[in-house]
């Protein structure tokens, strides 16, 4: 059975989620604030976390920097705000994914399932597989990306899409194969998501972007 800790100062919306979790089989634990998370997240382990990010005592986004510190645990972070910069900011953090209220529980579900299911699967990798195009080195074997022989940190879905762009190097990928690969589930409207990463993605290679080709209308491509 999978845990889950959901966090937020309304109590409401931890019961509403809490109901749904419960019939869809997982165990859960609530907390308050940020600070409480954090306590409990030092104490116990879990299979995905469900934080609010304006929270007393400690903001969501403060919350999970800290909880990064110490555990990998996926993150889906709630927010009443749907801004870009807020979407930005948590998947730099390394969150999952991003909910914006009201939501639906059934799609909250259907997310929760979905995080679950990437985080639990262990793909394997080729033998010291390692591929340079100039100063730019991906070492998939190693989960690493060198620009100019420094090392590069990027959030967990930063280097998903990015090792997935550079496999499938010279081929046209369209949004919906890279949605659909790289999430592995459809983003119900919020297509936005693919978008910000890829802004977030050339930031982290500065200089080598250009190797990531936009195709207006259809969606990237890693062209060397």
């Amino acid at each position: 059975m999978y845990r889950l800790l959901i966090v937020d100062d309304e109590i409401g919306i931890r019961e509403v989620i809490k109901k749904y979790a419960v019939f869809e089989g997982y165990e859960v634990e609530e907390a308050s604030d940020g600070m409480e998370v954090v306590r409990i997240c030092k104490e116990k382990t879990f299979d995905l976390i469900i934080m609010d990010i304006m929270m007393p005592e400690l903001d969501g986004f403060s919350a999970c920097r800290e909880i990064r510190r110490f555990c990998s645990t996926p993150v889906i972070m709630l927010s009443a705000r749907g801004e870009e910069y807020d979407k930005i900011h948590g998947f730099e953090l390394g969150i999952d994914d991003y909910v914006v209220k009201p939501f639906s529980p059934k799609e909250l579900m259907m997310r929760i399932a979905a995080v679950i299911k990437r985080s639990q699967a262990q793909e394997p990798h080729p033998q010291k597989e390692i591929l340079s195009f100039e100063g730019l080195k991906v070492d998939f074997t190693g989960r690493l990306v060198y620009v100019d022989g420094q090392k590069v940190d990027m959030s967990p879905k930063e280097y998903d899409l990015f090792f997935y762009l550079v496999k499938n190097r010279g081929i046209a990928l369209t949004r919906e194969k890279l949605i659909s690969d790289v999430w592995g589930y459809d983003f119900f409207g919020d297509d936005r998501t693919l978008d910000t990463h890829i802004k977030l993605l050339r930031k982290s290679l500065g200089k080598y972007s250009r190797f990531i080709v936009t195709l207006r209308g259809v969606g990237y491509r890693f062209e060397e």
